[in-house]
């Protein structure tokens, strides 16, 4: 057996050499982390998409280091996991190009007039809840039984996020409410 090895038996008793040298995920993850990130530029041709394919591989090897650690090379290992998310991006990436091709240009989308931009800023303030609900109830027009069968609540439940979302932007925006709880 080479210097620097172990004999270990895996459950059907064959005995393999492995590395006696396991080096930290942390040192690991220093180390390969600019790699990955580079690697993924050139294979998916977007920074911002490599940053998050080579947080993925790491991910992925600190959720199994236990057995990556005891690569012969845990780094040739973490460049395939690589490669592999970032064709799998391209190609999911391309579908879609492909999808949204077929399907042509949505209608455009109006930008928003200055006037309400207060009331938006208000909006995006609130809990996600009475969020959505102010949102569904005034951009979709929809009732309370609808908001309620889109959020997954009860009926009684959209109407108290859209009157306590009303609430807190009439306090907001400087106004009073005028306790318009049911539509």
């Amino acid at each position: 057996m080479a210097s620097g090895h172990l004999a270990v038996s895996d459950r059907s008793g064959r005995t393999e050499a492995v590395s006696a040298f396991r080096e930290s995920f942390d040192a690991f993850y220093r180390r390969e982390f600019p790699h990955m990130v580079t690697l993924a530029v050139v294979i998916s041709g977007s920074r911002v998409a490599a940053e998050d394919l080579a947080q993925e591989a790491l991910l992925r090897a600190h959720r199994d280091w236990e057995r990556v650690s005891t690569f012969e090379k845990p780094g040739a290992w973490l460049r395939r996991v690589t490669i592999n998310l970032a064709t799998s991006t391209l190609r999911r990436t391309a579908a879609e190009t492909r999808a949204r091709l077929r399907l042509g240009r949505p209608e455009p989308i109006p930008e928003p007039v200055a006037e309400d931009a207060a009331l938006w800023k208000a909006v995006a303030a609130l809990p996600p809840k009475q969020r959505a609900a102010v949102a569904l109830f005034y951009l979709e027009d929809l009732s309370t039984a609808e908001i309620a069968t889109v959020l997954g609540c009860s009926d009684a439940t959209a109407r108290v996020h859209l009157h306590r979302g009303r609430q807190a932007l009439a306090s907001a925006l400087g106004r009073s409410h005028q306790g318009e709880d049911r539509p």
